[in-house]
């Protein structure tokens, strides 16, 4: 673990004049060095969040987000902006019940139950707010966009790939250009349990931090990498609450983004110690080697 992080006395002095005495502070960040998240305490016991943006462009998107796009996903759904402080990259944000899905040991049912709820706000996310002109130049370059990063990922994996895995890297970025037109929205970024709060009241999506206008079937990503390869059941409640079933030129698209995460998960985890993501990429790349096996 990370030594706890201290709240900077400027950024609580900013809070207090929004939302009243903060009696305590808890670093409630991630652990990693570049998270910077605290929980307050007001006087009344009323729970509130400051998040320092890691950078102007993470930033600039979640309050962006907080704005225009996460009110579409209901009032306990989400947190809600009550101010930010572009200077300091800091967001002051409501608190919303309920504790990270992937921390409760949920049985096989209640995962069901959460997926079906996940499918059902990411739908709402999905379809919320118009994209403007820039919003959808910048959605319908999303899929080349991932492609291109490719070779950036695996020039930094060095030698953790052999010659055919990064000959499949490469093919599943070459056809990811030529998948076709798939549905774009406004996309959470970073869809996974971590950031789905369970609780009594229902689930509450947080950290909207890569949110952005992108090709929606990039938000279902992760969950096929962590969650739905092992389980569909999962990935059938959350398109059934979705509210339809991927196209053709979806799932292509997605399995390419598969390959296109593994490659990631496998240059980023290892340099920075994330067994967890190491052991995804590994995981996804050795299930698409078999699969492309004659």
């Amino acid at each position: 673990m990370s030594r706890p992080k201290p709240l900077p006395a400027a950024l609580q002095h900013w809070a207090e004049q929004r939302i009243g005495p903060v009696v305590s502070v808890r670093d409630a960040s991630h652990d990693w060095d570049r998270s910077r998240v605290w929980a307050l305490e007001g006087e009344s016991g009323v729970h509130h969040y400051l998040k320092v943006s890691p950078s102007v462009k993470f930033f600039t998107r979640e309050s962006r987000a907080y704005r225009h796009i996460v009110p579409a996903l209901g009032h306990t759904r989400a947190p809600h902006l009550i101010d930010s402080r572009a200077q300091d990259l800091a967001l002051l944000l409501t608190a919303v019940p309920g504790t990270p899905a992937k921390q409760l040991g949920l049985d096989a049912a209640d995962w069901r139950t959460v997926h079906q709820q996940a499918g059902a706000l990411c739908a709402r996310l999905h379809e919320a707010g118009a994209l403007d002109r820039g919003d959808r130049v910048e959605a319908e370059a999303s899929l080349n966009a991932a492609a291109d990063g490719a070779e950036k990922y695996l020039a930094r994996t060095g030698d953790r790939l052999s010659q055919d895995e990064q000959q499949l890297i490469r093919d599943h970025a070459a056809r990811l250009r030529r998948v076709g037109q798939v549905p774009v929205g406004f996309i959470h970024g970073d869809n996974q349990p971590r950031n789905w709060l369970w609780s009594e009241h229902g689930l509450a999506l947080v950290d909207f931090e890569r949110s952005r206008p992108a090709a929606r079937v990039q938000d279902f990503v992760i969950l096929a990498t962590s969650q739905w390869a092992d389980h569909p059941d999962r990935e059938k409640v959350f398109l059934l609450s979705y509210g339809r079933e991927l196209s053709d030129a979806e799932r292509q698209a997605l399995r390419c983004l598969t390959a296109l995460d593994a490659v990631n998960c496998l240059a980023w985890g290892p340099d920075n110690g994330d067994a967890a993501v190491t052991a995804r990429g590994r995981r996804t790349l050795d299930r698409l080697m078999r699969e492309d096996r004659p």
